[in-house]
């Protein structure tokens, strides 16, 4: 009787969210049908009632609530918070940390414990509307005639915001009539597409 070798386990993602987790539903859907070769093996929020953990418990994966208030409120260092929140996650030996709408910026405390493995999804194209609200800052932009698109990328995690280098991207353009809502609706559906493949790029370096 030949043995064969036993099938290698998945690579291992840890998914950061502050928010309603959409992002982290489309890399659950992806991991469920074969379209990513991974699984989450825990998913981590700084805000107790954000949906995402929801999304998680409802597929049965691991949840951590790690909120920043007790540190602030101890007069810890944001260093601190990053370097405990370092050690809650290195047991799950994570393949890879995919900050999908975590809004925190990682300081080297985190960043120099998982070195490569970080990755940040970031609703504009590289060096455009860093930090919050870049959705709505781009749409502005386009009402005022100064650009005819925006995008997403996805990026290995530095300590300053929204840079790194960038896994892969996508432009999203404006329509004719564009409101709001619908621009952020587009912007979300290639999200969900970018994320996966993104994290399906990082995994192969």
């Amino acid at each position: 009787m030949t043995l064969s070798p036993s099938p290698r386990a998945l690579p291992r993602l840890v998914v950061l969210l502050s928010g309603s987790g959409s992002n982290l539903q489309a890399i659950l859907d992806a991991c469920a049908s074969g379209a990513l070769s991974a699984q989450v093996a825990l998913v981590v929020s700084n805000r107790k009632a954000a949906y995402g953990l929801t999304r998680a418990a409802q597929a049965g994966v691991p949840t951590l609530y790690f909120p920043l208030k007790p540190y602030t409120d101890a007069g810890k260092s944001r260093a601190q918070y990053d370097a405990d929140l370092a050690a809650q996650l290195a047991p799950f030996q994570p393949d890879l940390i995919v900050l999908a709408g975590w809004m925190h910026v990682f300081s080297p405390a985190f960043l120099s414990c998982f070195a490569g493995k970080v990755v940040n999804l970031h609703p504009a194209l590289p060096g455009m509307f860093p930090g919050a609200h870049a959705i709505a800052r781009a749409y502005d932009a386009w009402r005022r005639g100064e650009i005819a698109h925006s995008g997403c990328m996805v990026h290995f995690a530095v300590p300053e915001v929204d840079a790194g280098p960038v896994i892969a991207q996508r432009i999203v353009p404006f329509q004719p009539g564009d409101t709001l809502e619908a621009y952020e609706a587009r912007m979300h559906t290639a999200e969900h597409e970018l994320i996966v493949e993104a994290i399906r790029l990082a995994l192969a370096t």
